[in-house]
């Protein structure tokens, strides 16, 4: 039987056992190829924060995962497990990409951004809204919905990109690139207080966007009525429709939150590095923020730290196939996925030797027993 744990152990040891666990079976991977562990380690480390184009690329990368971390989180706070993250990313775009196309040759990007960050809400949340309302009303689970509709978006955006948003005379599908107005500022400025430079590496303000939805998640969650209501449901939806919560209505409005997150992940590439709509652009960001999220434990503070982990795998993996030419960009995929597996999969593998440790320990046992504030404390 597990016993609960003291959060220092459940936020900060477990995590940290699970990540030195996957870095110890990445390294032994690294071996098997003929490659010295720690040289490539430290590639790795040097690659994602060693220069200031490398910092800014592992934060770029950094600003999806904590949007789409921030969508499963919302969820499964509410008990519910959606993996249609890249889905509703991918549609998100489609918001992003009709104000920009429609606004950038009259407006600055000031006024483009707003309204980019409303569609890329609206229809990340209209993708969520189907598999909620099937969840609430039908009992359709909403792992297998979320999956379909994945599908689901990848052929729309296809279409979309082809038959309505491509260029006449284009062979490319996609859209025509956009004009300044909907450029977003690189943030080059936070790098020179340090004495670095950011060169090419597409870090924009969208990083301050995923920050401000980071404190704006804590809030709703546990500070306000919906946020209580939403948790009790995740936590037991008989006692929570007992006490008068709005099961269905409690439910939708969780997933329309989640799916309006990980629409704006696409805010990040489109509007902040690639300038225009391109087939492809989530890059399996949808997925990342299932272990992010998972890693993170659910907190905004743990998925900021854990999004820049997953980063610094990206950015660093792509310094260390280059270097190392036993390390092809496969492999860089497969210690990624050893990251994901402990830290999502197998993400409770310690838990329960930790669980009889703790509870043979008096003052643990002390510890436990007294009443504590709430996660968001």
């Amino acid at each position: 039987m597990n016993h609960e744990l003291p959060k220092w152990v459940d936020y900060g040891l477990i995590p940290f056992l699970n990540l030195v666990t996957a870095f110890l079976g990445a390294g032994l991977v690294v071996l098997i190829v003929g490659e010295n562990p720690l040289e490539a380690a430290y590639l790795l480390v040097h690659g994602a924060f060693g220069k200031g184009p490398g910092i800014g690329y592992t934060l770029f990368y950094a600003t999806n995962f904590i949007f789409t971390g921030l969508s499963v989180a919302v969820a499964i706070h509410c008990g519910l497990f959606n993996i249609g993250s890249e889905g509703q990313a991918y549609i998100g775009g489609i918001g992003v990409a009709t104000a920009c196309l429609a606004l950038d040759r009259f407006v600055p990007w000031y006024i483009t951004f707003p309204l980019a960050i409303a569609g890329a809400a609206l229809f990340g949340a209209a993708w969520a809204l189907i598999p909620a309302w099937l969840q609430a009303k039908r009992g359709s689970h909403v792992v297998i919905t979320t999956i379909m509709f994945n599908f689901i978006a990848s052929a729309l955006m296809v279409y979309m990109l082809v038959e309505v948003f491509k260029p006449a005379g284009s062979m490319a599908p996609e859209t025509r690139t956009f004009e300044a107005g909907a450029h977003l500022p690189k943030m080059d400025w936070f790098f020179e207080i340090f004495g670095s430079k950011l060169g090419g590496a597409p870090f924009n303000i969208t990083f301050l966007l995923a920050l401000l939805s980071c404190y704006l998640v804590w809030v709703l969650i546990w500070r306000t009525k919906l946020g209580y209501e939403i948790r009790t449901t995740g936590t037991n939806p008989k006692a929570a429709v007992y006490a008068g919560i709005p099961y269905v209505k409690t439910i939708v409005i969780a997933m329309l939150i989640s799916g309006a997150l990980a629409g704006m992940m696409a805010l990040n590439p489109i509007m902040g590095d690639q300038y225009r709509l391109q087939e492809g652009f989530p890059a399996g960001a949808g997925f990342v923020g299932i272990a992010v999220s998972l890693m993170g434990r659910n907190h905004p503070v743990g998925i900021i730290l854990a999004a820049i982990l997953f980063g610094m795998l990206w950015q660093g993996g792509a310094e260390l196939a280059f270097d190392m030419p036993n390390i092809s960009r496969d492999m860089i995929v497969v210690i990624q996925g050893l990251v994901i597996l402990f830290a999502g999969a197998l993400e409770h593998m310690y838990r329960p030797a930790l669980s009889r440790f703790f509870a043979k320990d008096p003052a643990s046992t002390v510890a436990m027993s007294k009443p504590t504030q709430g996660e968001g404390a």
